[in-house]
C-alpha cells in the first residue's frame, strides 16, 4: 500500500486538510474521534488544527453539554460528542472494576459503597460540590483506607463511589474553571442520564465504537481497534462483525467500512504541502497508538528524546512531542516554552513559507487563549525543558 496515500488520505478523514473550518467543537469530534483528555491542551489543539475553533468556543461548549468529558474506552477519558455520551459511557462501564477490586482486598464491602454512592447523589442534590464538599457532607458513609489503602492508591472509599457514579452516568466531572487543560473538578448529577434511553447491548456498544473507530481512522487494523477498544481477541472480533469490513487493497490487514471503499481507492494526495501542528495525542496517531505509518522511511532513524531516552522515531508507538504534519507525514516536531513564549521545533527538511505561517498561527493560539502547551497534567515548563532543549539540537 503507498504510504504517502495512506497518510494523506488519514489526514482528509481527520478533517486536517481544512474541511472541519469553522464547525462546531461536537461536529469535529463526530467527524475526526474523540479527543483523549489527560489534563492537557489535547482537545483544545484538536479542535483548533481542525476547526480553528477558539479557546472560548470549546469552553462554552463544555458548558452547554455539546462535548464533555468522560471516562470511556479501556476507561480513559476521553472529550465526546453529545450524541455519543450514552455509548461512550456504555464502552467505559467495563474498565471500571480494577479500583474495587483493590479496595475488597483490603476490607471494602461492596454494600458500604452502595450506601455511600446512596450518600453521594443526596449531597449533590443542592447542587455542584468539589470532592471535599462531597466528603464533609457525607459524613461517615465514607471513610479513610489508612496506610494500606495509601500504598495502593486508595486513600479513602469517596473516590471509588465516584468513579461508579461516573460510569453508571449519574453525576459528571464539572471543570472548576471551565477549562479542560487542568484537572480539578465539581461534581455533579447528571440529569437526565445519558444512558437512561440506551436499550442496546455492551456488545452492541462495542461494534457502535468499532464503527466510529474505522470510520475516524480507517484503513485500520483489527490490533488496532483491539488496542483502542481494550477488548479481548474474541470480543473484538464479535464487536467487528456485523461491520463487514472489507480489504482497502487486496490482501492487506488494513480494513475499511464498505461504504468508504470507493472513496479510499479514488483519493488522490493533494499536491501541495498542507500544514498542521497537532498534539501528542491526536487522533490520527493515537487512536491507533502508531507513530511508524506517518513517517517517511528516511525519517524513521531519527534520533528523539522520549522519556529521558534517545530513541530512533521509527520504534515508537506515541509521539514524545507535539507534532508537525503535512499531509499526514509527520514533518517535525514541537514544544512550547513559556519563558520565550514561542513555539521551538525541530522541522525534518526545509521550512517554506506556509510552514512558517502555520507555526505563527498556533504560536499566537497557545500563547493568547491557552498560556501554556501541557501535554498532560503533570507537564511543566521544568520537566519540559530537557525536550525543549533536544528539539533544539536536533
Amino acid at each position: 500500500m503507498n504510504e504517502a496515500r495512506l497518510r494523506a488520505w488519514w489526514w482528509h478523514r481527520q478533517g486536517l486538510d481544512g474541511s472541519l473550518r469553522g464547525r462546531s467543537p461536537a461536529a469535529v469530534l463526530e467527524r475526526s474521534g474523540w479527543a483523549r483528555s489527560v489534563g492537557g491542551v489535547g482537545p483544545y489543539l484538536t479542535l483548533f488544527a481542525r476547526a480553528g475553533t477558539r479557546r472560548e468556543d470549546a469552553d462554552r461548549a463544555v458548558a452547554q453539554l455539546e462535548i464533555h468529558e468522560l471516562p470511556t474506552a479501556r476507561g480513559c477519558t476521553y472529550v465526546v460528542p453529545a450524541n455519543d455520551f450514552a455509548l461512550g459511557l456504555k464502552v467505559g462501564q467495563d474498565f471500571t472494576a480494577g479500583d474495587m477490586n483493590t479496595a475488597l482486598k483490603i476490607g471494602v464491602t461492596v454494600k458500604e459503597i452502595d450506601k455511600l454512592c446512596e450518600a453521594v447523589l443526596r449531597a449533590l442534590e443542592s447542587g455542584p460540590l468539589e470532592p471535599d464538599a462531597i466528603r464533609e457532607a457525607t459524613g461517615a458513609a465514607s471513610r479513610s483506607l489508612g496506610e494500606e489503602g495509601k500504598k495502593k492508591g486508595l486513600s479513602t472509599t469517596l473516590p471509588l463511589a465516584l468513579g461508579r457514579l461516573q460510569s453508571s452516568g449519574d453525576i459528571r466531572r464539572v471543570p472548576v474553571n471551565g477549562r479542560l487543560d487542568q484537572q480539578r473538578y465539581l461534581y455533579a448529577l447528571w440529569k437526565p442520564n445519558p444512558l437512561a434511553t440506551w436499550r442496546g447491548s455492551v456488545q452492541d456498544a462495542m461494534s457502535g465504537l468499532a464503527r466510529r473507530f474505522f470510520r475516524w481512522v480507517g484503513p485500520a487494523t483489527r490490533a488496532e481497534f483491539q488496542w483502542f477498544s481494550g477488548l479481548g481477541v474474541k470480543a473484538a472480533a464479535s464487536a467487528l462483525e456485523p461491520l463487514r469490513l472489507e480489504p482497502a487493497e487486496p490482501g492487506s490487514e488494513r480494513l475499511l467500512l464498505p461504504v468508504d471503499l470507493d472513496a479510499f481507492r479514488m483519493y488522490k494526495i493533494p499536491p501541495e504541502p498542507q500544514y498542521a501542528l497537532v498534539s501528542g495525542l491526536d487522533a490520527i496517531a493515537a487512536a491507533r497508538r502508531d507513530v511508524t505509518t506517518l513517517l517517511d522511511a528516511a525519517d524513521r532513524g531519527r534520533a528523539v528524546l522520549n522519556d529521558r531516552t534517545m530513541t530512533s522515531m521509527g520504534a515508537l508507538v506515541d509521539l514524545p512531542n507535539h507534532a508537525i504534519l503535512d499531509r499526514g507525514r509527520v514533518t517535525g516536531l514541537w514544544e512550547y516554552d513559556p519563558e520565550t513564549e514561542s513555539i521551538v521545533c525541530a522541522t525534518f527538511g526545509a521550512r517554506d513559507a506556509a510552514l512558517d505561517a502555520a507555526i505563527a498561527e498556533t504560536e499566537t493560539f497557545v500563547r493568547e487563549q491557552l498560556g501554556d502547551a501541557r501535554s498532560f497534567s503533570l507537564d511543566s515548563p521544568k520537566s519540559r525543558a530537557p525536550r525543549i532543549a533536544a528539539l533544539r539540537n536536533m
